[in-house]
Formats: C-alpha cells, structure tokens, sequence
C-alpha cells in the first residue's frame, strides 16, 4: 500500500466535491479525510473508536458517510502534501489524528474546511485555536494533554523501587512537545533528588542506539514519551525495556497490554471515540469554533505483574490499591 493511496473502504465509492452537488445520492454523502501519522495496523484501534463516535451521531461508513484514508506510516515529512492532497479533494472534514504534527500539517492546508484533531499537548500553546472553551476558526478536537504528565509517571516508577536513583525519559527530537516533555520530567527529577536521562530517538535505529547508551549510562529505570512514533514503534520499545531489564513506564495501556511494565495517561480510545462525535456534530452544521476542546477527566494506571515478576521486581500493595488494572 502505498502512503498516498486513497484508500476507500466502499468498493465502487467515488471522489465528491466540497460542497456536494452531485445528482447522485450517493454523491451527496459527506467525505472525511483521514490524515493520520502512522500505519492502519498500529492505529486500528483508534480507527474503530472513532468510527463509533460517528455512528453515535448517525453516520456510518459506506452507507451514509465516506472516508479518504491517507496514512504517513512514519514519514512525518510527508504529511503537509498528505494534507494538501485533501483539501485539493474538497473533502467535507478533516480528520487530523496521531499527534501534534499531522494537525499543523492540516491546519496549514486549510482554513475553511473543518478540521477535528486528536493530539497530545496544548493546542493554544501550540498555536492551533485562540482557547480551550471557543477555538474559533475552522479547527477543534481533543488534547489527552499527556505530555505534561513526565511528573506524574516518574513519581510512580520512583515508587516502584526508592533505589532508583538513574533514571531516564525516550523522547523524538523531532517532536515540537519534547522540549515540554523534557523539562517537566526533569523538574520531577530534580524535586526528587534524582538525575535524569535524556535519550532521543525518531527512528528505529535511534531507538537501538537509545538504549544502548542507556546501558553504557546506567540507567535502571525508564519513562517513555507519548510521541505517536513510540505508540506506532511500541513493539520494538517494549522488547527493548524488557531485554535490558529496565522498570519502564508507557504513556498509555496499549504499551502494557505489548507487555510493558506499568502505564499512566487516558484512554486514547476514548479520545478517538470523542473526535467521531465532534466530527458527526459538524457534519451536522455544528460550526467547529463553537464545539471546546475536549481535555481527558480520567486516567488509567496499569500494572503488568507477570513483567514485574519476569524483571524480579516486587510491585509495592499500595501500588497495587491504586491500580486502575492489574494483568496478572
């Protein structure tokens, strides 16, 4: 499959103009274009959520509603002609998902059609909407917000075992949140008395070469950024902690059902879910400036034992009390 192909799901579906004005009912059906970061496999999850949230509010693909898919698989660089490509297709709404990238790629492609985000971050601090409660403009979504939670996830591994005293945070130099990232993890750092690791990667070659020089630096312990390239890499990423034996803490549950050790952040199925709804509610004539930008009120903490057993790591009972999820 190649990254540019436009994938349609409904054999026979043809190409509709924005605004619609075919004779043809099936013509009239409204198009979304789906830009997304990584690959149909990593992200099929998240694919189906949001398609739920689009049924929720009547539209369902094939029948009433068609979809372009255009899918980066990992070139970043791509994604501004990905997103041009769209808006040259008059597409009635962009879906902009898998991070901070793909929706500056769409909000610099457009600023007429829609356009419906999920990202991690924030998108006034990003330059993406003017506020939270009234974006205006064209553009609107949902923020899991989990790059300001480095604090958080190295209190827990902290926790975890109190003679880790080296830890370290795998960040993608490429993304515009690392600095962010960085700098929340290492004021968690410093407040604890601990040192702090900063490795970089934005490849798989990187991310061997991260952590070997974690080795060489002696680190025990590891925090994982919620980059979209780690979540499309986290095979290789949870292998990795795993053979070197590193107390690792992932972003989100998916990391932890791989195999990973411990996760803490939302659920990005249900921001998925939530970005369908706001998608259908602007099919519907909701203007995007008037839908706020979602922020999680939940979050899910994760315990893989049967990988703190095969690490020889003994998970505190107060930790495990506060466990949203034990997988045993």
């Amino acid at each position: 499959m190649r990254r540019r192909d436009l994938i349609q799901l409904v054999a026979g579906s043809t190409v509709a103009a924005w605004p619609l004005a075919s004779h043809s009912q099936h013509a009239t059906n409204p198009v979304i274009g789906w830009l997304n970061s990584g690959t149909p496999r990593t992200f099929a999850r998240f694919l189906k959520a949001f398609l739920e949230g689009l049924r929720e509010e009547g539209y369902v693909e094939g029948r009433n509603l068609t979809i372009r898919y255009h899918w980066a698989e990992g070139h970043f660089d791509e994604l501004d002609a990905l997103a041009a490509e769209l808006v040259k297709d008059r597409v009635t709404l962009i879906a902009a998902t898998g991070g901070v990238r793909v929706a500056q790629s769409a909000k610099k492609a457009t600023a007429t059609i829609p356009v419906v985000f999920v990202l991690g971050g924030d998108p006034v601090r990003l330059g993406l909407v003017t506020s939270f409660n009234k974006p205006d403009g064209n553009i609107t979504g949902i923020t899991i917000i989990t790059t300001e939670l480095a604090t958080k996830r190295l209190k827990l591994l902290y926790d975890l075992d109190p003679e880790i005293r080296n830890a370290a945070i795998l960040v993608n130099p490429q993304a515009t949140t690392a600095n962010i990232e960085i700098e929340s993890a290492e004021a968690a750092a410093n407040s604890a008395g601990r040192s702090l690791v900063v490795l970089k990667a934005s490849s798989v070659v990187e991310i061997e070469a991260a952590f070997a020089s974690a080795i060489e630096q002696q680190v025990r312990a590891l925090a994982v950024s919620a980059d979209p390239f780690f979540m499309a890499q986290r095979a290789q990423v949870v292998g990795l902690a795993a053979d070197r034996k590193f107390a690792a803490m992932y972003p989100f549950r998916e990391f932890v059902e791989e195999g990973g050790l411990m996760s803490y952040g939302p659920s990005l199925a249900s921001a998925y879910r939530k970005a369908g709804l706001y998608a259908g509610r602007i099919l519907k004539g909701t203007k995007p400036g008037e839908l706020p930008i979602e922020r999680p009120v939940a979050f899910q903490f994760l315990i893989n034992l049967k990988t703190a057993k095969a690490l020889g790591l003994i998970v505190p009972a107060g930790m495990l009390a506060i466990a949203d999820e034990v997988i045993e």
